[in-house]
């Protein structure tokens, strides 16, 4: 059994201001984003332009927080909150953020920047797809770090089990840092690998919602449900499970017709 950093969730105080470490690998996730954006764009011919990825960052970065929001109120809050003053939808500290619904956030942000630079909107996925799993995994990090979202209750054999101080005195599995290898690191290796190289248009986006959705559904079998929600279907499936089957349904869908569409293009040359 593992024993639980007790780090500070306040990483910095300066001049009576605290920022937190969760804040921290918010800022840490975009500022990664954009030094990846900054190698794909300079390998050559590319078709991107810094000021454009300033802009696409910026849309992104505004749908993560609006939809992961939106999302958090909508999937895991009591229907009674939804009519609860909009400015709550402001206060972080009440809640948290939805995966699902900051994804949603990304795509609409992503369609209005193709919109307004006339490009596609499966080649701009393609674009961000391989920008976004490290700062996942960042993100994850800073749930660790503030002893949140932990995982279902182990024996006190299992090598990795551990004693979160807001989980109660069994130890459990740490979720988090399966996401954050999952989600994080390994689909990064994945997408940035397949992507490359010149690629069926749509599929790298495709790819990362297929490949996310199924490290997540994988990792809820042993993430605790959240505790007014618990089991949603069937006695064992959360809402990560049920929010997670589009995403790979959709990615899967997506991914055979993109490169079912390349083969047809290649046969008519």
């Amino acid at each position: 059994m593992l024993d639980f950093p007790a780090i500070n969730p306040v990483a910095i105080q300066i001049f009576g201001f605290s920022f937190h470490w969760y804040g921290l690998m918010y800022v840490l996730a975009f500022a990664t984003s954009y030094v990846l954006a900054r190698i794909r764009v300079n390998k050559t011919g590319s078709g991107w332009t810094m000021e454009q990825v300033s802009d696409l960052l910026f849309y992104s970065m505004i749908g993560v927080i609006v939809g992961g929001r939106i999302g958090y109120f909508l999937f895991y809050i009591d229907p009674e909150y939804w009519f609860s003053p909009p400015w709550q939808l402001l206060l972080i500290n009440n809640g948290g953020m939805s995966f699902h619904g900051g994804a949603l956030g990304v795509i609409a942000g992503i369609w209005f920047f193709a919109r307004r630079h006339s490009k596609s909107f499966l080649q701009v996925g393609d674009f961000v797809a391989p920008l976004v799993p490290l700062g996942l995994g960042f993100g994850r990090i800073g749930n660790f770090i503030n002893g949140e979202l932990w995982g279902r209750v182990v024996s006190a054999e299992f090598p990795l089990g551990m004693v979160f101080p807001t989980g109660g005195p069994l130890p459990r599995h740490p979720s988090q840092l399966y996401q954050a290898a999952l989600e994080g690191l390994v689909l990064f290796i994945i997408l940035w690998w397949y992507s490359s190289k010149p690629k069926p248009s749509g599929s790298t986006g495709a790819l990362f919602l297929l490949c996310y959705g199924i490290a997540r559904f994988c990792v809820e079998f042993v993430r605790q449900p959240d505790a007014h929600l618990q089991f949603v279907a069937f006695d064992w499936m959360t809402m990560g499970h049920v929010l997670s089957l589009p995403m790979i349904a959709i990615g899967l869908g997506l991914f055979a017709y993109c490169w079912l569409r390349h083969g047809q293009a290649n046969q008519q040359l």
